[in-house]
């Protein structure tokens, strides 16, 4: 008699476990410290406000620092990207595409991000 409690309760006391197991690890541990993440090109309006036309790609280059995306089709354009992530919450984007012709400096498209703490 006993031997068949025994034996019933080892597939019933397997399942349980195995159900809390499962149930504990799809679940987020509340008070997990999740940080800030950045990443890509800080750009700022007064970067932006010192480029002017004519300048060649090494100046572009020395304010606003050397792009995160290269463009291997074209080199007449390229993009500072940059992306930020407050704990764990949404993605922010920004992207600001910086034209040349002729290797100098014409003009560049895209916003920046209105709030930002990196900057």
């Amino acid at each position: 008699m006993q031997k068949i409690r025994f034996k019933l309760l080892t597939p019933m006391l397997i399942l349980m476990l195995s159900t809390s197991v499962v149930s504990t690890t799809g679940c987020s541990f509340p008070g997990v410290y999740k940080i800030n993440i950045q990443q890509g090109n800080i750009i700022t309006q007064d970067m932006l406000d010192q480029l002017k036309p004519g300048m060649n790609k090494r100046q572009v280059h020395f304010v606003l620092g050397n792009p995160l995306l290269d463009n291997v089709f074209d080199d007449t354009v390229e993009s500072y990207a940059y992306t930020y992530q407050y704990a764990g919450g949404k993605t922010k984007q920004q992207l600001i595409t910086v034209y040349f012709d002729e290797d100098k400096y014409t003009h560049y498209t895209g916003e920046l991000l209105e709030d930002n703490p990196a900057y």
